[in-house]
C-alpha cells in the first residue's frame, strides 16, 4: 500500500491517487472469501463449504473484490494521508479505476484538509468593561416581575377590552369565504398584547365589550404554514369575558408572603445584591464572547466548506435529540413554528460557521502555546462534566474518551489565556 501521487488543486484541496499492490490485494480477497463463504451455496458442496476458486469460476474472479476492497481501503487511505502529510476532514469523488489480483487496487479521490492558519491578535486585547451595577429600576422591574407572579384575575364587566386584559373569545377564521383547519378556537382565554396570535390580531380585540360580535382583519405571514403564508383571512369573533390582572400592593406583607424577609427594604436589598450577582456572570460571558470574536476576527484561514456543512449537522441532530426527549419530532415542531427544514437548517449554518471558526482559532492557539492538559485538569474536567449529568468522575471517563476530555482542558485553558491577558478598558 502506497502513496502514488498527491497534486494540490485548490485551497485545503488535494487530488491523491493511491495503490494498493496485488500480493495484498489477493490476501484481502480470500479474507472476504473467508467472511462471505457462509452464506454462498453451489450444485454438490453444502452451505458453506465450496472452494473459492470454485465459486469464482462460476461466479468470476471478481466475486470477492467489494468485500477485498473493504479491507483494504481504509489502511490504505490512512497510510496514504499520513504518507502526503496532510490532515484529512473530508474525501469525495472517490473512483477505483484498477482493482484486480494481477494488478493489485489504484484508488483516485479528493480530499480536504484541515484548514492552514496564520493567528492574529490573540493576546492583549482590548475591550470595554460591562457595568454590572443594579440600578433602582432594575430592582423595580425585578419587584413588578414578582407583583405579576403574585397577582389575580378579576373580572371586568364595566368597559371595553384594554391592552393587558385576558378575554375568553370565540373564533373563526376564513380564507376567501371557506373556513380552514385549525382556525377555530371556543372559550379561548387570550392574553392581549402577548403577542401569542397573528400579529394584528390581538390589537383589533382591544375596544370590544362583553357579547360583542365582531370581524378581525390579519394578513398571515410569509414564514407561516405554506397553505396559509401571506393569505388576507377574516376571523369572526365572539367577546364572552374580561378580566383584568390585580397586582399586590408593594408593602412589608407583600415582602413576608413572597419571601424570607420581614421588610420590603430587605427584599430590595437582597434582590440587588442578585441582580449584581447575574450581571456580573452575564458580564463575563458576554467580555468573554466579544473577546473571542477579536480572535476569529484577526485570524487568517479558509474554512472548508464541509467542516461547516457537518457542524450544522451536528447541531440539527442535537435539536432533534432535545425535542424527542421533550416529546416532539423536528418536523412537528417546524410547522407549528411556521418553518420548512431548509429554513430551519439555515439558521443554525450561521452559528455553525461562528463555531468552526472559533474551535480552529483555539486549536491554532493551543500549538501555538504548547497547552496541555494534565491528569489532574483531565479528573477535574470529568468532575465537572459528572456533576452537569448526574454522574459520577469514573462514569464520565468511560462515556468520554480521554482524548476529548484532553482537548476540552485545552481549549478552556486557552480561553483563559484570551481573558486574563486582555486589558479591560
Amino acid at each position: 500500500m502506497a502513496l502514488k501521487s498527491s497534486e494540490k488543486t485548490d485551497v485545503n484541496t488535494y487530488r491523491l491517487t493511491v495503490t494498493v499492490d496485488s500480493e495484498t490485494f489477493t490476501e484481502a480477497c480470500k479474507k472476504a472469501y473467508f467472511k462471505e463463504k457462509k452464506n454462498i451455496q453451489l450444485p454438490g458442496f453444502r452451505k458453506g463449504k465450496a472452494p473459492m476458486g470454485m465459486i469464482e469460476k462460476m461466479y468470476g474472479e471478481q466475486t470477492f473484490y467489494e468485500g477485498a476492497l473493504d479491507e483494504v481501503y481504509p489502511d490504505a487511505v490512512s497510510a496514504a494521508f499520513e504518507e502526503a502529510g496532510l490532515n484529512v476532514v473530508d474525501t469525495s469523488d472517490v473512483d477505483v479505476p484498477v482493482m484486480s489480483k494481477a494488478q493489485g487496487v489504484e484508488i483516485t479521490m479528493t480530499v480536504t484538509t484541515y484548514p492552514e492558519v496564520k493567528l492574529g491578535e490573540y493576546k492583549g486585547l482590548k475591550t470595554e468593561k460591562i457595568s454590572v451595577e443594579a440600578t433602582d429600576e432594575d430592582v423595580e422591574n425585578e419587584l413588578l416581575s414578582m407583583q405579576k407572579r403574585n397577582s389575580r384575575l378579576i373580572d371586568v364587566a364595566d368597559r371595553a377590552a384594554e391592552t393587558g386584559d385576558t378575554v375568553t373569545i370565540d373564533f373563526e377564521g376564513f380564507v376567501d369565504g371557506a373556513a380552514f383547519d385549525g382556525g377555530k378556537g371556543e372559550n379561548y382565554s387570550l392574553e392581549l398584547g402577548s403577542g401569542s396570535f397573528i400579529p394584528g390580531f390581538e390589537d383589533q380585540v382591544v375596544g370590544h365589550n362583553i357579547d360583542d360580535e365582531f370581524d378581525v382583519n390579519v394578513t398571515f405571514p410569509q414564514e407561516y404554514t405554506p397553505e396559509l403564508a401571506g393569505k388576507d383571512a377574516v376571523f369572526k369573533c365572539k367577546l364572552h369575558e374580561i378580566k383584568k390582572n390585580e397586582l399586590p400592593e408593594l408593602d412589608d406583607e407583600f415582602a413576608k408572603d413572597v419571601s424570607e424577609f420581614d421588610t420590603l427594604d430587605e427584599l430590595k436589598a437582597d434582590l440587588k445584591k442578585k441582580i449584581e450577582e447575574r450581571k456580573t456572570e452575564n458580564a463575563k460571558t458576554e467580555t468573554e464572547n466579544k473577546l473571542l470574536d477579536k480572535v476569529v476576527e484577526n485570524m487568517e484561514a479558509v474554512i472548508p466548506e464541509c467542516m461547516i456543512e457537518k457542524r450544522t449537522d451536528e447541531m440539527l441532530n442535537e435539536y432533534t435529540y432535545r425535542l424527542k426527549n421533550s416529546g416532539l419530532d423536528l418536523d412537528t415542531y417546524l410547522r407549528y413554528m411556521g418553518q420548512d427544514k431548509d429554513t430551519f437548517r439555515a439558521t443554525l449554518k450561521e452559528s455553525a460557521e461562528k463555531q468552526v471558526k472559533l474551535s480552529v482559532a483555539l486549536t491554532a492557539i493551543i500549538k501555538a502555546e504548547n497547552i496541555e492538559a494534565n491528569e489532574e485538569e483531565i479528573n477535574e474536567e470529568a468532575a465537572k462534566l459528572g456533576e452537569n449529568y448526574g454522574m459520577d468522575a469514573e462514569q464520565v471517563k468511560k462515556a468520554v474518551p480521554a482524548s476529548q476530555l484532553a482537548e476540552d482542558v485545552a481549549r478552556n485553558k486557552a480561553v483563559d489565556l484570551i481573558v486574563s491577558s486582555a486589558v479591560i478598558e
